[in-house]
C-alpha cells in the first residue's frame, strides 16, 4: 500500500496524552490476554543464531538483520522476525502443561518493509504460545481461542472509551469467521487483498481461516512459512488450514488492518508435508525441525498481536508512527505533518 492521507483527519489525542494512552492500552490488553488464555510472561531474545531454524521465515523472502558475534568466532546472529518457533521450544523447556502457555514482548527489525501507514522498520508484538493436546488440533478450538482474543481487544476498547469518552468504540460485538476459499468464491474477480477489504468492510471484524495452502484457483490467499502454522491439514469444514488472521475495518484510513496472525502449530506429520510442499525438506536437519519431527515438542497454538497496530486502531490514529518511534522518509513526515498527523 502507499501512504494514505485521510481527507479530514481528526486528531483525538495530543502526543503527550497519546503516550499515557499507549501505556494504558498495553497494560490492560496484556492482562486481559493472559487471563483469557492462561498465559504467563517470559523474557524473549532480540536475536538468535543463524542456522538453528529458530527464526521465523515469514513469507520466505524477507532478509533478517544479521551481525557477526566476535566472542563466538564471528558466528552470525539474526534479529528475530518473530518468535513463532522459539516460543514452542520454551513450552517444552518450561514443561508447561496443556491449557497453559506463555507470552512475551517481541521486538524486531524488518529492513525490507515498505514504509507506510501500517508498516514500520520496527515491529513490536505480544507473541504468545499455549500448550494443547492432540485432540485440540481442530477448527473449534481455533475459533474459541480467536473469540477470547477478540473479547480482550473489545474490553480494551471499552477501557479506552471510559478514559477518553470522545474516542467511541467501533468494533462489532462478535468477530466473523470465514475461510479464504469462501472469500474466493464470494468475490472471484478480486485479489486476495481485495477480498479481505470487502469482507472486513461488511462485517467490521473478521478472522480469515486457511492461509498458506493453494486455493481452488491454484494460489494461496497469502504466504506462510512451512514450519510454524498448520495450513495443510483439512479442518472440519472440509477446507485446508488451522490458522488465520484477525482483521478489523478501520474507518480512519477506510481500509482493513490486520491485528494478528495465529494458528494451531504444525504436528510432525503436517510439518513434513509442508516442508515437502515448499521444496525445503532440507530444513528437517535443523535443530528445531529435528526435535519437532522426533515428537519432542508439545502440540501448541500461538500467534502474534501487533502492539503498535492495536494502539493505533484503538486510539483512531492515521499512522503507526503516531504510536511508535521509528524512521520515516522525510517526504512522508512532511506530508503527514501538513495533514495534522504528528509522527514520533
Amino acid at each position: 500500500m502507499s501512504l494514505i492521507i485521510p481527507s479530514k483527519y481528526n486528531l483525538k489525542l495530543l502526543p503527550e496524552t497519546t503516550e499515557v494512552a499507549i501505556k494504558m492500552i498495553k497494560e490492560v490488553f496484556q492482562k486481559k490476554l493472559s487471563d483469557a488464555l492462561c498465559l504467563r510472561r517470559v523474557t524473549a531474545p532480540l536475536f538468535v543464531l543463524s542456522g538453528t531454524g529458530f527464526n521465523d521465515d515469514l513469507n520466505g523472502v524477507e532478509r533478517a538483520v544479521s551481525f557477526p558475534v566476535k566472542s563466538l568466532g564471528d558466528s552470525k546472529a539474526e534479529v528475530v522476525h518473530s518468535l513463532a518457533k522459539w516460543k514452542r521450544f520454551k513450552l517444552m523447556a518450561y514443561d508447561i502443561a496443556p491449557g497453559y502457555g506463555l507470552y512475551t514482548d517481541m521486538n524486531a527489525i524488518r529492513a525490507d518493509e515498505e514504509l507506510d501507514n501500517l508498516h514500520s522498520l520496527y515491529v513490536d508484538q505480544w507473541d504468545w504460545e499455549k500448550t494443547i493436546e492432540e485432540k485440540d488440533r481442530n477448527l473449534t478450538y481455533l475459533k474459541s481461542t480467536v473469540a477470547k482474543i477478540y473479547d480482550a481487544i473489545r474490553a480494551t476498547e471499552r477501557r479506552v472509551f471510559d478514559t477518553f469518552p470522545h474516542i467511541t468504540p467501533r468494533l462489532p460485538e462478535e468477530i466473523t469467521f470465514i475461510h479464504s476459499e469462501e472469500l474466493l468464491q464470494r468475490y472471484p474477480g478480486l485479489s486476495a487483498t481485495g477480498r479481505e477489504w470487502q469482507a472486513a468492510k461488511e462485517h467490521g471484524a473478521i478472522f480469515v481461516i486457511g492461509i498458506g495452502a493453494p486455493l481452488s484457483d491454484g494460489k494461496p490467499h497469502d504466504g506462510r512459512a512451512p514450519d510454524y502454522d498448520d495450513w495443510i491439514t483439512e479442518n472440519e469444514d472440509g477446507y485446508a488450514g488451522l490458522n488465520g488472521d484477525i482483521i478489523v475495518w478501520d474507518s480512519v484510513l477506510n481500509r482493513p488492518i490486520e491485528l494478528s496472525s495465529m494458528g494451531i502449530r504444525v504436528s510432525p506429520e503436517s510439518l513434513k508435508k509442508q516442508l515437502e510442499a515448499r521444496d525445503c525438506a532440507d530444513r528437517s536437519t535443523l535443530d528445531f525441525h529435528r526435535r519437532l519431527l522426533a515428537g519432542e515438542l508439545p502440540y501448541s497454538i500461538g500467534g502474534g498481536i501487533g502492539q503498535s497496530r492495536l494502539c493505533m486502531f484503538l486510539l483512531q490514529k492515521a499512522h503507526i508512527g503516531e504510536v511508535q518511534a521509528s524512521i520515516w522518509p522525510p517526504e512522508q513526515i512532511e506530508r503527514c505533518k501538513a495533514a495534522g498527523i504528528i509522527l514520533m
